[in-house]
């Protein structure tokens, strides 16, 4: 009876539970004074709520200031006051401005192949600085096996600071590379004031790359202006040094 007494008061000892490697690598690190992530955190709170001096976040970087296009400041500042002489205008709202400019690219190798005219359409994005509306046909033509809706183009129109820049950059520099030039032609105007430049090759602006380029296309560029008339108009693309025949 004494045994059984004996053995009913003793209990087996129970084998300790190890702990995971992590919990492990902690309680020693506690041991050892070392700081786990979170409570350095805490600690760092604590101690910037007792110095009275919280870390401020970093600000954000101020943007930009927008530099205005050259030809419009130019425009602003010279070319109206010169036009107002040179016609007698008696308000400043009758001298001629541009109103703007129209790139129309057409391709006829996209009837056969519409990647051709995506191609077309992505170049014109970069020389233009604004992405490029593709424009179908409005009616079929079996001569030519075109189907009404098929994609044959593409063109984009520019107004106000990118009219002003694309001008810049077609006067100063893409003009200057064209092959064999002698000046723009004085007669390209419609009556109405408005005047159009034919380009047989669109690898005259910087932005496209000649070795990148698989085919070669022409482009109209149309200036549409607020003249009245022709000589107006004239004066006005003169002023912007349009580089006219004599």
């Amino acid at each position: 009876m004494a045994d059984t007494e004996e053995k009913k008061g003793k209990k087996p000892d129970k084998p300790q539970r190890q702990g995971t490697p992590a919990q492990g690598e902690e309680a020693v690190k506690a041991k050892k004074g070392d700081k786990g992530p979170k409570q350095a955190k805490a600690e760092k709170g604590d101690k910037g709520s007792a110095d009275g001096k919280a870390e401020k976040p970093e600000a954000p970087r101020a943007p930009e200031p927008k530099v205005p296009a050259r030809l419009k400041v130019d425009f602003e500042q010279a070319i109206r006051g010169k036009l107002t002489e040179q016609f007698g205008y008696k308000n400043r709202f009758q001298t001629p401005s541009l109103d703007k400019i129209v790139i129309n690219m057409g391709i006829g190798e996209g009837v056969a192949d519409r990647k051709k005219v995506d191609a077309a359409a992505a170049d014109l994005a970069r020389i233009a600085g604004q992405k490029a509306v593709i424009t179908k046909a409005r009616k079929s033509i079996a001569t030519y096996k075109l189907r009404d809706g098929q994609a044959i183009g593409c063109k984009v129109t520019l107004r106000k600071a990118r009219m002003y820049e694309f001008l810049d950059r077609l006067i100063n520099i893409a003009l200057p590379r064209v092959r064999d030039f002698r000046g723009l032609s004085p007669k390209s105007f419609d009556g109405r004031g408005n005047y159009t430049i034919g380009i047989k090759e669109h690898i005259v602006f910087p932005e496209i790359d000649y070795d990148k380029t698989a085919d070669v296309w022409g482009m109209d560029i149309t200036v549409c202006t607020t003249a009245r008339n022709d000589d107006e108009a004239r004066a006005l693309l003169t002023a912007f040094n349009f580089p006219f025949r004599q």
